[in-house]
């Protein structure tokens, strides 16, 4: 049986709060609901320390998110976020030059 992604809430519950307040206010409610259930698919393994990026689906081959894809720039104290979100599903969190997030025990390999 194969076993369903953590939600990035359980690991980074920090960020994800940090994502909806931010999504809040730049008036994207609809997106800072999604922010809640985002499955962590997979870490960003381009081996740049300074990011700590998050697949939260799947990424597509070939063309990186096509039509119906835009970014989304927060503005946190520190740091990069932003979101690429294709017909309104967050996709990627792009998190750079932030300090290290730290994982929750137990919820990741």
């Amino acid at each position: 049986m194969e076993q369903a992604h953590p939600l990035v809430r359980d690991v980074f519950p920090d960020l994800v709060a940090e994502l909806i307040a931010l999504l809040e206010d730049e008036g994207e409610r609809e997106l800072a609901l999604c922010a809640w259930d985002l499955p962590l698919v997979a870490m960003c393994d381009c081996g740049d320390d300074f990011c700590q990026s998050i697949h939260t689906a799947v990424r597509p081959k070939g063309e990186p998110y096509g039509e119906g894809h835009r970014c989304v720039p927060l503005l946190p104290e520190e740091g990069m976020l932003v979101l690429d979100v294709v017909k309104g599903r967050i996709m990627y969190i792009e998190v750079l030059d932030r300090p290290p997030m730290g994982a929750r025990r137990g919820t990741q390999d």
